[in-house]
């Protein structure tokens, strides 16, 4: 499931293809002045995360991986430092339709570019209000980026736009939803029957 979320996080980001490594996958990050790149572990091991940890020498490069974060702090070398604001929760569904319905007032488009799905809610003056996106791998899809602005909050759109996804990556044949939540996401996936999986826990390198 680790290397689901990170194949598909790889398509939704239109990043290179990750790069197999002795203790898993590397993404190179293009669009983010915060991270160069990151090192995804399927497991937390500490021999894999030393041997990770030491392959690195670029300033902003991430590893992430399924642990408690205090777990994995004891392994770091020197000049890495636990990213605790930043771990999240791996979250997998067995993906229902639902034929979701926008909520009164808002629209929605969507479509398909590059491989990757987005949704888009607009409010009545035109205004993107919501959004989310998802890349499918076979039998699974990952999903991405769901955001509500601010003034749109609390009216459903989040749960809207995670059930138009749904719908459509059963369309396209997927069985099995994946995604990295913050705190603030999980509690929305778990009203919409999302199960964590395991803590994603972050940490970085800043010499």
């Amino acid at each position: 499931m680790v290397r689901t979320w990170a194949e598909g996080w790889a398509v939704s980001r239109l990043t290179p293809p990750p790069t197999e490594k002795p203790w898993g996958l590397y993404i190179e990050v293009t669009d983010d002045p915060n991270e160069a790149g990151r090192h995804v572990l399927p497991e937390a091991d500490e021999l894999l995360v030393r041997s990770a940890a030491a392959a690195v020498s670029v300033p902003r490069t991430w590893m992430k991986m399924p642990a408690e974060p205090e777990e994995i702090e004891p392994w770091l070398p020197q000049g890495w430092v636990v990213a605790w604001k930043d771990t999240g929760h791996l979250m997998a569904i067995d993906l229902m339709a639902t034929d979701p319905v926008a909520p009164e007032g808002y629209t929605a488009t969507v479509g398909t570019l590059s491989g990757v799905t987005h949704v888009r809610v607009l409010d009545a003056a035109g205004e993107q209000a919501a959004q989310g996106q998802m890349a499918i791998l076979g039998e699974a899809t990952v999903m991405d980026r769901v955001l509500t602005g601010e003034a749109h909050r609390r009216r459903g759109l989040g749960n809207f736009v995670m059930r138009t996804l749904a719908d459509h990556a059963l369309e396209e044949g997927a069985a099995l939803g994946v995604l990295g939540a913050t705190d603030a996401g999980r509690a929305l996936y778990e009203t919409l029957g999302w199960k964590k999986h395991a803590t994603l826990a972050e940490c970085v390198y800043r010499p």
